[in-house]
């Protein structure tokens, strides 16, 4: 909890904002850009979530359908998405920034967050295997952090999805979500991110409350949360939203400025009543 606080600089409520990258070359057929035009978008996209002002913000090679296992995973993508996080980095220096690589890209998306100094990664298939779309995502708790180790990355937060959408988790189907987070505690996790089964849908609220009742490292909402449904998650450490900030709430269009201010809005009128019913 310390880490994410010296991170973020609060304990709760913090909404880190999704810029989907355009698709990167070399890593799709949807490929239509190069980095340097998929670059000027992404900084355009931060700008509003900064502007509006977002605790956080966090790249993701979200448009390179059909995604490849983490062991396809070509140097091009690794390269690009290096390429995007240095970028931002240089021209917002002091918002935490995250990265995540599809599809489980665990070590390389670590390796891009070493390299252009951000803060925090998620991490699929942390602890415990799952089917996803891409085939049989294995666990990779232990060889991620010897290798942050390696790298003298302990700095980067690695946040751990649990039981993550757009996956069959019918071979873990006697473990619940709750015991799944308290592995990932175990195995050292410095937060865990609870999700609905796909893009743009909710998490649980009491699935949510029990991971919250179960363990004491941070608990991200990853997925669904809107406007419509912030006081249900709020209470988290952190919200991820991307759907919910874009035209007509769709992941797969651009960021629209009027939906983040209104859901900013939201929270600030949210955190100030908070403040004076205390």
């Amino acid at each position: 909890c310390r880490k994410f606080v010296d991170v973020f600089q609060k304990s709760k409520g913090v909404i880190i904002g999704m810029v989907h990258l355009r698709a990167l070359p070399g890593s799709t057929p949807k490929n239509n850009l190069c980095v340097t035009q998929i670059c000027d978008i992404a900084l355009k996209e931060a700008e509003i979530y900064i502007n509006a002002g977002l605790d956080g913000i966090m790249i993701e090679n979200m448009h390179d359908v059909p995604y490849k296992k983490n062991n396809l995973i070509g140097p091009e993508i690794t390269a690009a998405m290096a390429t995007v996080g240095s970028k931002l980095r240089t021209n917002f220096s002091e918002i935490p920034i995250g990265v995540q690589i599809l599809t489980a890209a665990n070590q390389e998306a670590l390796a891009v967050a070493k390299c252009c100094d951000l803060d925090f990664m998620r991490a699929e298939g942390f602890v415990f295997s799952h089917i996803g779309d891409e085939g049989i995502i294995d666990s990779c708790a232990g060889s991620l952090l010897r290798y942050r180790k390696q790298l003298n990355a302990e700095n980067v937060l690695v946040f751990a999805d649990v039981k993550k959408k757009h996956s069959s988790h019918a071979i873990t189907s006697d473990t619940s979500v709750a015991e799944t987070s308290q592995a990932a505690e175990f195995f050292l996790a410095d937060g865990v991110i609870i999700t609905g089964s796909q893009t743009g849908v909710s998490a649980d609220p009491l699935q949510l409350q029990d991971v919250q009742n179960q363990v004491e490292i941070p608990v991200l909402v990853g997925s669904g949360v809107s406007v419509e449904n912030i006081e249900n998650f709020i209470r988290c450490s952190a919200l991820v939203i991307g759907s919910h900030f874009k035209v007509g709430g769709f992941w797969g269009n651009d960021v629209d400025v009027h939906r983040v201010e209104d859901f900013m809005n939201r929270v600030r009128h949210w955190e100030l009543r908070c403040n004076v019913n205390s």
